[in-house]
């Protein structure tokens, strides 16, 4: 589909921008949390809830994505999702009670949950072949970027101003990029008006959902309790049964055939361990540093940003590397880049230096901006144009399932060393619980940067061919 070249430059800026402060929301709550607690008199727990149910209706809403891309026109369906996204922020924002805030935050995520996949679509569609890494690299700016500086920009925000101002800033971003894409917005996508199927949206909301709720249970209260048992169970046998029937329909929610493709298993499964890797450390290196050695919040959000910036310049870089020469060495450079950052960090102590946290940190989202789009790209360009959307919509699903699955795995591995080395006398477990973590965290890189061997440079399917699919 022809589109010029003004045109395609301002749906990628209006689907950039969507899709950054949707993305940012991720993270942005994470160190707001303690001042919400003391305004709204909650708990721990219940607070914790305002990042959970972000991921957990992004979780659901994700899968439904590919339908929706075909079910509705792309102007429909940008303006509905940052319409509901707005609103969502609004509530949010004015919310007298902690039940408001949690139901803007759910409205929020039900739009935000739309962004990503659209926007990795519709740049698939609009751009050549040989141009797609480059405008993928934009799409790794927003996934590695935004969602790394929400804890600076809250720490920054909430230690001088009230935490709603945090959501008073997003606002007036949203609105602007509704009105203008009201004026500008094109439809790029091919509208086919499946029909939806009801049993399939249940068993994806109870499948992807559960496992993502019940392995952030795994990461809070730990495995072996009742509620993280229940959920995963309900969380695998609905993803079981979503699975079966999605090869039963004529017109399946989300297509799993896409795995018949080529190297796209191997470039999903690598962007879900750099992605693992990039929210495990987010995770353990502000716990190390607030829980082990009694630095601030804001010092911690301080180490991640300088690697957060890295990603930024680096993933525009990466994908115009990726066009020239396409995947591999870029995922082989990146994992080796990773897999020495994680090992790096399995040496830490009481005395080591916030220069060091943040060189390393640093290194390892340089590794990143190598793998998570570069792999995204070389997979979604062997799908035919009619599974772009389906491609898109499962490769974001099952990042999202990995980071929680990682979290969470990681998480146990630094509790159950910490308490073994309190047993045993050492003199500080919690680094023990944190070195320890990132050894599990460096082996898991390590295979990423073994599968990374095998990506081969397959040419991407004729683009000509693509109607004869």
């Amino acid at each position: 589909m022809s589109t010029s070249i003004q045109k395609r430059g301002t749906i990628v800026a209006l689907l950039l921008a969507g899709a950054f402060i949707a993305i940012l929301n991720q993270t942005l709550m994470i160190t707001a949390i303690p001042p919400i607690m003391n305004e709204m008199g909650i708990t721990a727990n219940s607070a914790q809830w305002l990042t959970t149910i972000f991921m957990l209706v992004n979780g659901i809403m994700i899968p439904v994505t590919a339908f929706l891309i075909d079910r509705f026109t792309t102007r429909q369906l940008f303006i509905t999702a940052m319409t509901v996204f707005t609103i969502g922020t609004l509530v949010a924002a004015i919310a007298p009670t902690f039940g408001f805030l949690l139901a803007g935050r759910v409205i929020q995520s039900a739009g935000a949950g739309v962004m990503l996949p659209l926007m990795q679509t519709v740049f698939l569609m609009i751009f050549p072949v040989n141009k797609r890494g480059s405008i993928m690299g934009l799409v790794g700016l927003v996934i590695s970027f935004a969602p790394a500086i929400g804890p600076s920009l809250s720490g920054w925000v909430t230690e001088h101003y009230s935490w709603r101002v945090l959501f008073y800033i997003i606002l007036p971003i949203a609105i602007i990029d509704i009105i203008i894409a009201y004026f500008v917005m094109k439809n790029v996508t091919e509208v086919s008006k499946p029909k939806l199927d009801v049993p399939s949206v249940i068993l994806s909301s109870f499948g992807f959902g559960g496992l993502l709720y019940g392995f952030t249970s795994a990461g809070n209260n730990g495995w072996g309790a009742p509620v993280t048992i229940i959920v995963l169970i309900v969380g695998v046998i609905s993803l079981i049964w979503f699975i079966l029937r999605q090869f039963k329909l004529a017109h399946p929610m989300l297509e799993f055939r896409v795995f018949k493709y080529s190297i796209f298993p191997l470039t999903v499964t690598l962007g879900m361990i750099a992605f693992m890797g990039l929210i495990a450390v987010e995770t353990l290196i502000p716990l190390y540093m607030q829980e082990a050695r009694d630095f601030a919040a804001v010092q911690s959000g301080l180490v991640i940003l300088p690697g957060a910036i890295i990603t930024g310049i680096m993933s525009p870089i990466t994908g115009r590397i990726f066009d020239k020469i396409g995947a591999r060495w870029l995922s082989i450079i990146g994992f080796f880049l990773m897999t020495i950052g994680s090992f790096l960090y399995t040496i830490l102590d009481d005395k080591t230096s916030i220069t060091y946290l943040t060189v390393v940190f640093a290194i390892r989202m340089l590794g990143i901006s190598m793998v998570m789009m570069p792999a995204a790209t070389a997979g979604l360009n062997q799908l035919p144009k009619k599974l772009i959307a389906h491609g898109a919509a499962m490769d974001n699903t099952l990042r999202n399932v990995s980071a929680s699955v990682g979290t969470a795995i990681i998480v146990t591995v630094m509790t159950t060393s910490e308490s073994i080395a309190k047993e045993g006398g050492a003199a500080y477990p919690a680094i023990t619980g944190a070195n320890t973590a990132f050894l599990v965290l460096s082996i898991i890189t390590l295979a990423g940067l073994i599968l990374s061997l095998f990506i081969k440079n397959s040419k991407p399917i004729n683009p000509e061919e693509y109607d004869k699919e």
